[in-house]
């Protein structure tokens, strides 16, 4: 079975200084509280995107991440690359904000209405966006979601989903507390763990049905050849111990890992 790598270096400062896969970020911005570091993971993303509401976030919320500099400057040093979705939630003022006012002499945030497709979420409709996107094509990408989890649970559980709907797609979930990503079953999953921004409280969630057999290292409570299943046993409260995890499934898993409050959050810019 072919193997598959995974790393929390997104929220270090120089990602590059650590073992791990070599990948390019897309950050999308949903409509939540903004995490403390997202400034960080704004810094290593190639491609900065706003799913409708999220525009209001980073609006609103990012210039109070710098207390001591103008919210404006903030706002335009911080200026997504497109919004898209439903376009039902973002405010007018910030909408014309980000379409008209230039930034470092480039043209303004691409819109682009998805309100005609009432079947797919506005997470949903970035990520089929990104997906798509030619200059992306041959990267091994790894697109970040911030502000993923939290608030409304049927909002958090259609974020959920999409890491079910794009299972060959790296899609992390994010909050300021921990992040979630999908480990399917189609690869052996290594694991390579940060001690100084992520756990040691973990879990492993059988989301897309029961597991007969889930096996893994590196954790104070390994699986062997274990079934979980909703209802049953699954692993939550788990703690990693070493420096790599390995998970091996024959049914597609949630891993999740706490994020330490103690963390750089916005490096050098």
């Amino acid at each position: 079975m072919e193997s598959m790598s995974h790393s929390s270096t997104f929220l270090l400062p120089n990602p590059s200084d650590e073992k791990g896969p070599a990948l390019t970020y897309v950050l999308v911005v949903l409509n939540r509280c903004l995490p403390r570091f997202t400034p960080l993971l704004w810094k290593h993303a190639q491609l900065h995107i706003c799913a409708d509401g999220g525009a209001n976030r980073l609006y609103d919320e990012l210039p109070l991440l710098f207390p001591e500099e103008d919210a404006v400057a903030i706002r335009k040093r911080y200026k997504p690359n497109l919004i898209k979705g439903d376009l039902d939630s973002i405010r007018e003022e910030v909408l014309r904000f980000y379409k008209d006012v230039p930034a470092f002499q480039m043209q303004g945030t691409e819109v682009i209405d998805a309100s005609d497709d009432q079947d797919t979420t506005d997470l949903h409709k970035c990520v089929a966006y990104i997906q798509d996107l030619p200059n992306l094509k041959n990267q091994d990408l790894c697109i970040l979601v911030a502000g993923a989890l939290g608030g409304r649970f049927d909002h958090e559980v259609g974020n959920i989903n999409v890491l079910c709907r794009f299972p060959s797609m790296r899609i992390i979930l994010l909050s300021d507390d921990c992040f979630i990503q999908l480990l399917p079953s189609s690869h052996h999953h290594e694991i390579h763990i940060q001690p100084a921004v992520v756990g040691p409280h973990c879990g492993l969630i059988p989301i897309s049905g029961p597991s007969k057999s889930s096996t893994t290292t590196g954790l104070q409570w390994n699986l062997s050849d274990t079934e979980m299943r909703f209802g049953g046993l699954i692993s939550t409260s788990n703690i990693v111990k070493g420096e790599i995890v390995t998970v091996q499934s024959d049914a597609d898993l949630l891993w999740t890992i706490s994020i330490k409050k103690g963390m750089v959050t916005q490096g050098s810019y």
